[in-house]
């Protein structure tokens, strides 16, 4: 299957070269996540400067459609002490769009919560629900191909090893995807996406991943909600995890933008009940030019578990890049 995998994306990259013009371009890709953040309560000795992530790479077009992307992420690693930094590739990816078909191949951005991400917005403050809790990663090596059958409704396969971009390939079996995104009305967007993740192993269960979004976004704010489900997490039987995820921005200015976040994760039969909680956030994003933005924000999570403390956190998040 993998070699079947590679044969498809070296056709496809073969064929959109042949066709390419002399006219060619290219741009840098450097995002700084960063910020300052102190704690209350039982979180009171937890406070400090941290640099989440940094993203570098470089993204080239050639025309006719296809283009090459390779970005490095530097960041923490809960295997190492925290002042080090560990650097993974992200995406060595080549894509080729062609009228309503893209292809992308290599490793690439993985759809399981792009569309929710990119609606969200505040990627440097916090992660989606599923990237958050680790449903599934934001990258992994494979192909996927999008189709836009009309204006108001897109489909979308992808075929991936599964384990991320930190990982690879260590166990064997694949993961499928596909999903289905809907704009039924202006400015209204709905997301459909299923996934299955082979154990690979013998007694390991196959991990599913499920997920529905719902989105509005007007000139002057947007609201956002989605629902989560994986079951057999760790291919371990009946693991299952289930949350859910609001979120709202206002626009009060052209330079200040007001948030707030809601979610909840629980497990079957009280599992992970240790990390089962819900989580408010709330704060304001000001961006004093293109490059830079900085948000003070407020962060309270909920824990379900009676032995584990309730935490409070003041943060000022920083974006700069481009």
């Amino acid at each position: 299957m993998k070699r079947i995998l590679f044969v498809i994306l070296l056709f496809f990259t073969c064929s959109a070269i042949a066709q390419t013009p002399d006219t060619a371009k290219g741009e840098f890709i450097i995002k700084v996540f960063s910020n300052f953040h102190t704690g209350f309560g039982a979180a009171n000795n937890d406070r400090g400067f941290a640099m989440d992530r940094s993203y570098f790479g470089y993204q080239y077009s050639v025309g006719n459609g296809l283009s090459f992307k390779a970005v490095m992420d530097v960041g923490q690693s809960s295997n190492v002490n925290d002042l080090q930094r560990i650097a993974f590739i992200k995406n060595a990816q080549v894509s080729w769009k062609k009228e309503r078909l893209t292809l992308h191949g290599g490793l690439i951005s993985t759809t399981s919560f792009k569309v929710q991400e990119d609606f969200w917005g505040y990627r440097y403050m916090k992660m989606v629900l599923q990237d958050y809790y680790k449903f599934a990663s934001s990258a992994d090596l494979g192909l996927s191909a999008a189709y836009k059958f009309a204006d108001w409704i897109s489909g979308d396969v992808i075929v991936v090893n599964g384990e991320g971009y930190k990982k690879l390939q260590v166990n064997d079996g694949l993961q499928y995807g596909a999903g289905l995104t809907i704009k039924p009305i202006k400015n209204l967007t709905l997301r459909l996406y299923g996934s299955l993740n082979e154990g690979g192993n013998d007694n390991a269960e196959d991990i599913g991943i499920y997920a529905f979004f719902a989105g509005y976004k007007h000139e002057k704010f947007s609201l956002g909600a989605e629902w989560n489900m994986m079951q057999n997490a760790k291919n371990v039987t009946d693991a299952n995890l289930e949350g859910v995820s609001v979120y709202s921005t206002v626009k009060l200015s052209g330079m200040v933008n007001a948030f707030a976040r809601y979610d909840n994760i629980w497990s079957k039969n009280d599992w992970n009940i240790s990390k089962d909680e819900s989580t408010y956030m709330a704060g304001v994003e000001i961006r004093p030019c293109q490059y830079i933005k900085i948000a003070p924000n407020f962060r309270y999570h909920d824990a379900k578990s009676p032995m584990v403390k309730d935490t409070y956190y003041l943060y000022l998040s920083c974006f700069f890049g481009f």
